[in-house]
């Protein structure tokens, strides 16, 4: 497989091997930290994916194009500079410690990346080049924004649904007191891992099956309203069924177990938007082919 590359992806590949070993010391810890926070599982997968968009775009790479090597000095700057940060403050925080060795290491790889292949060849691989960020864990601080952002979003929606169900409720902030029972929207109910994962799906699923950068960037937007939703539609569910049951559903599978189902289900309108996207290209693509001019036609039978 290494032979069949072509010299300066075999370069590149060389380079990045040779760094992140390098960067083990920081890898390492990374690694672990991700086997044991189902948020940043992802991780691992990472550089697989983006391993293979290199591979599957190796053609647009020119060999005799590596100009503006002298790019790599930025990433290279960033990088000894969240090194030191990494090595001279350690944070209280070993997430915000780990963000750092994870910035370290993909801002050294794009480096390598620019040392070996050029601007102009790094631009046309830019995306799996940018996915490496997905292996930097958010900061605490950055992750206790999104989940209040998905809590409150959320709740919003849950809001909404039970005011069209003509459920009787009363609520304060996060907190919905139903007939019998009093919920809130937790933390633990932003559903930030499973709306990370179907951004990420988004990111990769646009790549593969869209062309136009403008759907591609309305598939991942879409991600944000299908995650309050799919979430709100959750804590209605569970309201509902607690309200019409019993209060004792607050503890059954739907509320404990019940995240795989809904985040099922919001694969649907998901899906379906890819498909209407790829027929809109299609269209596109196709209509153009089967237009004749007006003009063409009564000029030739003027002929």
């Amino acid at each position: 497989m290494l032979f069949s590359l072509s010299p300066l992806l075999r370069r590149l590949l060389i380079a990045v091997g040779f760094v992140s070993l390098c960067c083990l010391p920081l890898l390492i810890p990374l690694f672990r930290y991700a086997a044991g926070n189902s948020l940043f599982s992802h991780i691992f997968l990472i550089p697989f994916v983006s391993a293979y968009f290199v591979g599957l775009r190796r053609e647009v790479i020119v060999e005799t194009d590596s100009a503006h090597r002298w790019l790599g000095v930025v990433p290279l700057g960033l990088g000894i500079a969240a090194l030191f940060i990494y090595l001279a403050r350690p944070s209280s925080e070993f997430q915000d410690q780990m963000a750092l060795a994870g910035a370290v290491s993909v801002t050294f790889i794009w480096a390598a990346s620019l040392f070996t292949l050029g601007g102009r060849n790094v631009a046309k691989l830019l995306f799996p080049f940018l996915l490496l960020v997905a292996m930097v864990p958010f900061p605490v601080a950055v992750e206790a924004k999104i989940e209040t952002f998905l809590q409150y979003g959320s709740a919003e929606v849950a809001y909404w649904m039970f005011q069209a169900a003509g459920t009787t409720l009363y609520r304060e902030g996060l907190v919905f007191n139903l007939p019998g029972i009093s919920m809130q929207v937790a933390p633990e109910c932003s559903g930030i891992r499973s709306s990370l994962v179907l951004f990420i799906t988004s990111l990769v699923g646009g790549q593969l099956f869209l062309r136009s950068a403008v759907n591609r960037t309305v598939l991942s937007l879409f991600v944000i309203p299908l995650a309050l939703v799919r979430n709100g539609f959750r804590v209605f569910v569970l309201g509902e069924v607690c309200v019409r049951v019993g209060p004792h559903m607050i503890d059954s599978a739907i509320h404990h177990q019940g995240g795989p189902i809904f985040f099922a289900l919001s694969l649907i309108p998901f899906f379906a938007l890819v498909w209407l996207l790829m027929r809109m290209e299609k269209r596109r693509l196709s209509g153009p082919k089967n237009l004749v001019p007006s003009g063409s036609s009564s000029r030739g039978s003027r002929a």
